[in-house]
C-alpha cells in the first residue's frame, strides 16, 4: 500500500466533510471533562459524541460559522456576524436533547451559564477545536488555531473561547490567550476557563 502523508494544512470544511469532522472531534474530546460529564458512559461516549458533533456541525456551524479542517483536526469558529444566527433552533435543540438523554437539562444549564460570560463587544468565538489523538504532535491543532486567529487579527477583533481541560490552558496561552474567568458549571459540573486574546496588529504596525 502506498504511503499517504497526513496533511495539517487547513481547508474549509463543507457538509461533505461531516463524517470526518464529527469522527475527529469525537476522538479529540473523549477525555474532555465537560464532554465526559455530558456523556458519562464509557461504552456509549464515542457514539454519543459523534452524533453530538454531527448535529452541531451540520445544523449550526457549517451554515453560520467558519469551519476548517485538516486530515486529522477540525475547528469551528463563529465571527461576530454569525453569532446571532448560530443559536440553535428548536429542531436542533430537540436533536441535542435526544442525543443527551437524561443529561439534557445539565447541558441546557451549562450552556446558559457559559453564555452569561460571553463578551458583549464584537469578537471571534472559537466554539470547538480538536485533533485526533492518533495524530498528536503533527501540528493539526496549531495550524487550525493560527488560521482562525489570522482571520480575527485581520478584522482587528479579539477572540474568545472556553476550555474545561486544564492541560489545554498553556497551549492557548502560548497563542496569546489569557484566562479572564473561572466558571463552575451548575449541577456539579466541571470548571470552564473563559479565555480571551486581543488582536495582534499587522506586521510593521
Amino acid at each position: 500500500m502506498p504511503y499517504v502523508p497526513i496533511t495539517n494544512i487547513p481547508k474549509m470544511a463543507t457538509l461533505d466533510d461531516a463524517q470526518l469532522v464529527s469522527r475527529t472531534l469525537a476522538c479529540a474530546f473523549d477525555d474532555d471533562p465537560m464532554m465526559r460529564w455530558f456523556f458519562p458512559d464509557d461504552s456509549s461516549r464515542e457514539a454519543g459524541l459523534g452524533r453530538y458533533f454531527t448535529t452541531l456541525f451540520t445544523r449550526q456551524y457549517v451554515h453560520h460559522g467558519v469551519c476548517e479542517r485538516t486530515d486529522a483536526g477540525a475547528a469551528l469558529w463563529v465571527p461576530p456576524e454569525g453569532q446571532a444566527k448560530a443559536v440553535p433552533d428548536a429542531e436542533t435543540v430537540q436533536e441535542l436533547q435526544d442525543i443527551l438523554g437524561d443529561r439534557a437539562l445539565l447541558f441546557r444549564d451549562a450552556v446558559e451559564s457559559a453564555a452569561k460570560h460571553t463578551p458583549k463587544e464584537p469578537h471571534w468565538y472559537l466554539a470547538v477545536i480538536g485533533a485526533d489523538p492518533a495524530a498528536q504532535g503533527q501540528g493539526h491543532g496549531a495550524a487550525l488555531l493560527r488560521s482562525g486567529l489570522a482571520k480575527a487579527d485581520a478584522a482587528g477583533l479579539p477572540t474568545y473561547l472556553e476550555s474545561s481541560k486544564p492541560s489545554n490552558l498553556p497551549i492557548y496561552e502560548h497563542f496569546g490567550f489569557t484566562v479572564r474567568e473561572e466558571v463552575r458549571l451548575p449541577g456539579g459540573g466541571p470548571v470552564l476557563w473563559a479565555m480571551r486574546r486581543e488582536p495582534c496588529p499587522p506586521p510593521g504596525v
